[in-house]
């Protein structure tokens, strides 16, 4: 299964930060208007994101704490995402939907993610890719690098999903 570290922040200067994210990335970000919409599962999480008529299915697991922590998890392609939200709603009920703008960096193994969630606000998240037999140690270290250099203060933290904090 594949793994990551991640960690999830309130942006508290967007700007600052995007500008930054760029600098580390070489470039600006993609940009993918995005719909995920959360399932009822007895454990993890699971949904179906939407971005325009392509989605994917994601089911992971990870703890509710700030700061950098492991998350495994499994991705599937969907070629018609709304026939496979309106199943999987009524097989297993909704848990609630997010939107969001994000903007994509790439920067070696690790994503940045700036994100603009409706009615929520901006913030940043942070995805170190573990390769295969990498330690979980040395990804938390990359995370905590890209902590430190998007300027981002441990209070900014937080360590729920955005779903939990809809």
């Amino acid at each position: 299964m594949p793994r990551n570290i991640e960690w999830k922040a309130k942006a508290k200067d967007p700007v600052r930060q995007q500008e930054l994210a760029e600098r580390l990335a070489g470039g600006p970000p993609r940009v993918l208007q995005q719909i995920d919409t959360f399932f009822n599962v007895p454990r993890g999480r699971l949904k179906l994101r939407q971005i325009v008529d392509l989605g994917e299915l994601i089911y992971y697991q990870r703890a509710d704490e700030p700061g950098p922590k492991l998350s495994t998890y499994t991705l599937m392609p969907i070629h018609e995402p709304e026939a496979m939200r309106q199943l999987l709603a009524r097989a297993l009920g909704v848990f609630g939907e997010v939107r969001k703008c994000r903007g994509v960096y790439l920067v070696g193994q690790s994503r940045i993610h700036l994100d603009s969630v409706e009615g929520l606000g901006e913030f940043l998240e942070v995805e170190v890719v573990l390769k295969d037999g990498q330690a979980e140690s040395d990804g938390e270290a990359i995370a905590l690098g890209l902590q430190r250099d998007l300027e981002v203060a441990d209070e900014d933290l937080i360590q729920a999903a955005y779903v939990d904090l809809v």
